[in-house]
């Protein structure tokens, strides 16, 4: 009974079908196909809309992961480039200051002995103005060495172990140098000023001192080998005491930028006391 009824239906089925397509063929189904095409027009509209809509959004998505990666590498390109870049930057100061002093070994006496160290510490807090280097007594390194750039004088060593020493910088109050005018010849002792400056004081009220006159180390003392240039005269005065002129002057070494030194090695101050015990004998 079942079957049959699955028969019927499936005849009914296939006789509609016939006669709907002889209507269509017939022009008789045009004004019910009109009616029936709007909404099934516009729910395909919406449809496709929506699938533009999609399909857009899924290309925008991929656009902006693909430009997310892009910029991420971009971004990682330029650091290495900045590192890179930076890495340069080091090599070319440090090629320029071993250029200078390798200069400067040019224009001094032949026969003074260098050893070249790297700065490794810098103290000019409170009243110390010092900086500590990487050579020592294994270098040829002794306490009372000169300690020199291109610019001029930076200081003497005052301590001293197998591979380091600290050197006390010109501008330290305690550090004093026999120096004399470069163009007038005037003796005096520069020392050093909290300030950062340095004072030549005990200069004869007779001597002739400029501003913009170079000050150099004199020999005398033996405090420093001669000639080495301590700075410029900034301005000249009388002491408070009217019996001596007084020099303000800057040295042109960067004291807070050194990174790299030279050491005087054979330099030999002599022992002024010796004189004083053959006078006595």
């Amino acid at each position: 009974m079942l079957r049959a009824g699955r028969v019927f239906t499936f005849v009914i089925t296939v006789i509609a079908l016939l006669l709907l397509i002889l209507l269509s063929a017939g022009g008789l189904l045009g004004p019910l196909e009109g009616v029936v095409s709007v909404p099934l027009s516009f729910a395909q509209g919406v449809v496709s809309s929506i699938t533009h809509t999609i399909s857009d959004g899924l290309d925008d998505l991929s656009n902006f992961r693909r430009l997310e990666k892009r910029n991420q590498d971009l971004e990682e390109a330029y650091a290495i480039a900045q590192s890179q870049l930076a890495e340069y930057r080091e090599k070319a100061l440090l090629y320029d200051d071993l250029a200078a002093l390798l200069e400067y070994d040019r224009f001094e006496p032949e026969d003074r002995e260098f050893v070249t160290c790297d700065v490794i510490g810098l103290d000019n807090t409170g009243f110390v103005r010092a900086i500590q280097i990487d050579c020592g007594r294994r270098d040829g390194v002794e306490i009372g060495d000169p300690v020199v750039i291109d610019l001029g004088m930076v200081g003497r060593v005052t301590k001293v172990s197998a591979t380091g020493a600290e050197v006390l910088l010109l501008t330290d109050p305690n550090s004093q140098i026999n120096a004399r005018v470069q163009t007038t010849r005037a003796d005096g002792v520069v020392v050093g000023q909290l300030s950062g400056d340095l004072l030549m004081s005990y200069i004869s009220v007779d001597d002739e001192v400029r501003e913009g006159d170079f000050v150099v180390s004199s020999g005398l003392g033996q405090t420093a080998p001669a000639d080495l240039i301590l700075g410029r005269v900034l301005s000249v005065s009388l002491a408070q005491s009217e019996l001596y002129q007084e020099a303000r002057v800057r040295s042109l070494v960067e004291f807070d930028r050194l990174e790299v030194v030279q050491v005087i090695t054979n330099f030999e101050p002599v022992d002024p006391s010796v004189f004083v015990e053959q006078d006595e004998q």
